[in-house]
This record gives structure tokens, C-alpha cells and sequence, in this order.
């Protein structure tokens, strides 16, 4: 009855945990937690980026095999939540690659950087609702 349990429990974690993009990150320069209130641009590939940036690091997100919630707004919000975890305020995407045969999930490189100009000034994507 006990290897029954702990199958079942198991194959619930990895079930879970399967169903969520993978995110890699590489973090070389975290500065102090931002608050929620705090605004995070977003810029694209084609958007330019201001002069006088730290960068902060690396997110990559990837797909998991079983991923769902990776459209590229859902991914957006996932790098937004760890951008003001480890003080950026600039969200970045360096490479997309869209959903395609080999994968229902967008996959993206983005770079975080910390911004000590007004953010809201600059050329960005507009988050949209999924």
C-alpha cells in the first residue's frame, strides 16, 4: 500500500512540475528587490535600449516537453516576476522563437537590466491579456 502511495504522490509532482516552462536563469548582478508597485518595461527584439543600463542577467525559457501557460505574454509576466525579484526593471527579449511542429510553447532569451531613467518613457510592448 505504501509503494502505491508514494507512486501516486510521485507521478502528481512530476505531473505538475511538467505542465510549466522551463526557466534557466544567470544572474551576475542582482540588485535590492523592486516593489510591486514599480514599473518594468518590456522591450521586444526590435525595441533599442537606453544608454546608462547595469546588466542584471539571463532568463531563458524553454519548453518543457508538457508545457502549457508559454504564450509569450504568460512569459512576459514570469520574467517581469523574476526581473523585480532581483531588481531590473528592464525585460528584454534577445531571441524568440515561436510556437512551430516541435513545440506548442514560445521560447525565449531575455537579458534584465537596471534602469535609472524613467522607464515608462521609453518604446516598449504593451503586455497584453491572454
Amino acid at each position: 500500500m505504501k509503494k502505491e502511495i508514494l507512486f501516486i504522490m510521485t507521478t502528481i509532482i512530476i505531473g505538475l512540475s511538467g505542465c510549466s516552462p522551463k526557466i534557466s536563469s544567470n544572474i551576475t548582478n542582482p540588485n535590492s528587490t523592486l516593489s510591486s508597485n514599480e514599473e518594468v518595461a518590456f522591450l521586444d527584439i526590435e525595441h533599442p535600449l537606453p544608454e546608462n543600463l547595469v546588466k542584471v542577467g539571463e532568463l531563458r525559457f524553454q519548453d518543457s516537453g508538457f508545457s502549457t501557460d508559454c504564450s509569450f505574454n504568460s512569459l512576459l509576466n514570469k520574467a517581469r516576476i523574476e526581473a523585480r525579484k532581483n531588481g531590473a526593471n528592464i525585460v528584454k527579449v534577445t531571441n524568440k522563437k515561436k510556437p512551430d511542429l516541435w513545440s506548442s510553447c514560445y521560447r525565449l532569451k531575455i537579458d534584465l537590466y537596471n534602469y535609472k531613467g524613467d522607464v515608462s518613457k521609453l518604446e516598449q510592448y504593451e503586455l497584453k491579456l491572454d
